[in-house]
């Protein structure tokens, strides 16, 4: 077995004891959750097989589904933002660059990993909480869970990958 798949493998099961046991029962204002676990689609490489992508995507979106009693939803999103990932990632990465390139704040730069986290995490956090509310009538409460959690989400992965690199 390869030593970089159990590493992500007990990167996975770490990130997603974290998010069942501490982050679900965080709500900023009674609107925003941080969602850390949206970090290991992050991290998928450059040329890794996209329905292999989309296959984790949803099995991660499925475990956080299970321990989180929300059924569905995060799944849904995972898959979703599984399927972004690739073409996404595309637009950052010079076209020089290897094909094994993991996207990190040194690979990428700052910047371009910033936008790169804050463009996946909105898309997550916009399709996470539609489906939740599954209606627009009270919109307001929706915009502030969407634009919470996606700022808070950030830069707890922002945080999480600068301790990463060292």
């Amino acid at each position: 077995m390869n030593i970089a798949w159990l590493w992500n493998a007990l990167m996975f099961l770490v990130v997603l004891l974290v998010q069942a046991l501490v982050l679900n029962h965080i709500h900023l204002f009674d609107c925003a959750t941080p969602f850390l676990y949206v970090y290991m689609v992050l991290l998928f490489r450059r040329n890794y097989p996209k329905w292999a992508i989309l296959l984790l995507s949803f099995v991660m979106g499925l475990c956080v589904d299970v321990f989180s009693n929300t059924p569905g939803m995060a799944s849904g999103a995972m898959t979703f933002i599984g399927l972004l990932q690739p073409y996404l990632l595309l637009l950052f990465v010079n076209r020089d660059s290897p094909d094994d390139l993991q996207p990190s704040m040194k690979s990428l730069g700052v910047a371009k990993f910033v936008y790169f986290t804050v463009i996946l995490t909105f898309v997550y956090c916009l399709l996470f909480f539609t489906l939740e509310t599954f209606t627009f009538f009270n919109w307001l409460q929706w915009i502030e869970c969407v634009g919470g959690s996606t700022a808070i989400s950030v830069a707890l992965i922002l945080v999480v990958e600068n301790f990463r690199k060292r």
